[in-house]
C-alpha cells in the first residue's frame, strides 16, 4: 500500500521504518535537519523492534497521492502540515497519530472528503538526532473513532498496520483518549527537570507530584462524564478508584507504569522537544486539562502550574532544580 506519513519524528519514524519494512511504499515529510538526514541515510530505527535502515522518499510535503495517511507531527504543528497536504489527500483515509483530545476533529474539519480516525500509541521512542530513533518500550497501538463501537473500515486499517507493529482496534475511542492524556501526565516533570521518566518517578517528591496532576487529569474527565477506555491495564474503574485515593496511596500508578518501561531511559516527548530546541506540545496535554476544567466551571492548579514551568523551560532552553516543581506547583 502507498502510505503517507506526515511527521517522522519518533512516531512517525517509527511507524514509516516499520512500515517500510513490512513491504509498504512509504513516503514521509519532515523539515530542516531531519528531512536532510533522511533524504542522505534514510530513518534509522533501533531498539525493541530491531535495527531498520528504511529507504523512503521524503519531502517537505507529500509529492504523490497515497492510499493511506498517517499524521504523526506534535500536536500544535497539526493544522498547518495538514492543510499543506489536503489537496494532494483527498478522500483517503488518515488516522492521526498524536497526544491530546483534539487531533482526529482538526483532522476532519480540515479533510472534509477524508475519512479520519485517531491512533493512540503507547510506544515510547527517543528522537534526540536527525533520521534516528530509538524505540525503548515496544506497545500495542489503539485506533478509533468517536464513542461508538469500532467500525469496519478501523478494523481494516488496523489490521494494515499490524503488518508492522501491533495496532488493535476499540471501541470508545474518544474515553481512551482520555486515558491516554492521563498517561501523558508523565511528560511534564521530566521536561522540567531534564530527567528521565524512570528517574523522576524514582524521586518520591517528584513522583508525588506526577501522581497530583495525573489525579487532577482523571477528576477533570469524570466532570466531563467521560467514560474511560482500557489502555495497557488502565481502565474506567481502576481510574475512578485512583481519583478518590490519597496522593500516597495513588503513587503506586506512576510507580506501576514506570516498572513497565524497563531500564532504558525514557525522556518523554515533551523533554526531547526541549532538547532539540522545538515548542512542546505541553498546551495540549497539561493545558488541555486545564481548558477542559474551565469548560466545567472547576480549576486545574496543578496542571497550571506544570504548564508554566514547562513554558519557562521552553524560554530557557535549560532545565530548572527539582526544588522549583516542589515550590510551584500546588500538591
Amino acid at each position: 500500500m502507498k502510505i503517507g506519513i506526515i511527521g517522522a519524528g519518533a512516531l512517525g519514524g517509527t511507524f514509516a521504518a516499520l512500515l517500510s519494512r513490512a513491504g509498504h511504499d512509504v513516503e514521509v515529510t519532515a523539515r530542516g535537519a531531519g528531512l536532510d538526514a533522511i533524504r542522505e541515510s534514510g530513518i534509522a530505527l533501533s531498539g525493541a523492534y530491531g535495527e531498520v535502515r528504511a529507504r523512503v522518499a521524503a519531502g517537505d510535503r507529500l509529492a504523490t497521492a497515497p492510499e493511506l495517511v498517517l499524521v504523526c507531527t506534535k500536536a500544535q504543528d497539526a493544522a498547518s502540515a495538514i492543510a499543506s497536504n489536503a489537496e494532494l489527500i483527498g478522500e483517503v483515509p488518515v488516522v492521526v497519530v498524536q497526544n491530546g483530545l483534539d487531533g482526529v476533529a482538526t483532522a476532519a474539519r480540515l479533510l472534509p472528503r477524508a475519512s479520519c480516525m485517531g491512533l493512540l500509541s503507547i510506544i515510547a521512542a527517543n528522537y534526540t538526532e536527525p533520521g534516528v530513533v530509538r524505540v525503548t518500550t515496544p506497545a500495542t497501538s489503539y485506533l478509533g473513532r468517536g464513542d461508538g463501537p469500532a467500525d469496519a473500515e478501523c478494523t481494516r486499517i488496523a489490521a494494515v498496520l499490524s503488518e508492522a507493529v501491533p495496532v488493535v482496534a476499540i471501541p470508545g475511542f474518544r474515553g481512551a483518549q482520555w486515558t491516554k492524556l492521563v498517561v501523558n501526565m508523565l511528560n511534564a516533570v521530566p521536561a522540567i527537570v531534564g530527567r528521565s521518566v524512570q528517574d523522576v518517578v524514582d524521586d518520591r517528591r517528584l513522583r508525588r507530584v506526577v501522581t497530583a496532576s495525573m489525579r487532577e487529569t482523571v477528576r477533570i474527565g469524570i466532570a466531563q462524564g467521560v467514560r474511560f477506555g482500557s489502555l495497557q491495564g488502565l481502565g474506567d474503574r481502576r481510574l475512578r478508584l485512583f481519583a478518590r485515593l490519597p496522593l500516597v496511596i495513588g503513587q503506586v500508578l506512576p510507580w506501576s507504569m514506570r516498572v513497565r518501561m524497563g531500564g532504558v531511559p525514557n525522556l518523554g516527548s515533551t523533554q526531547q522537544s526541549v532538547r532539540r530546541g522545538q515548542p512542546t506540545e505541553v498546551d495540549f496535554l497539561n493545558g488541555a486539562v486545564v481548558r477542559e476544567a474551565s469548560a466545567v466551571g472547576r480549576d486545574a492548579p496543578v496542571n497550571r502550574a506544570l504548564t508554566v514551568l514547562v513554558h519557562e523551560v521552553e524560554q530557557l532552553g535549560a532545565s530548572l532544580p527539582a526544588e522549583r516543581v516542589l515550590a510551584d506547583v500546588p500538591v
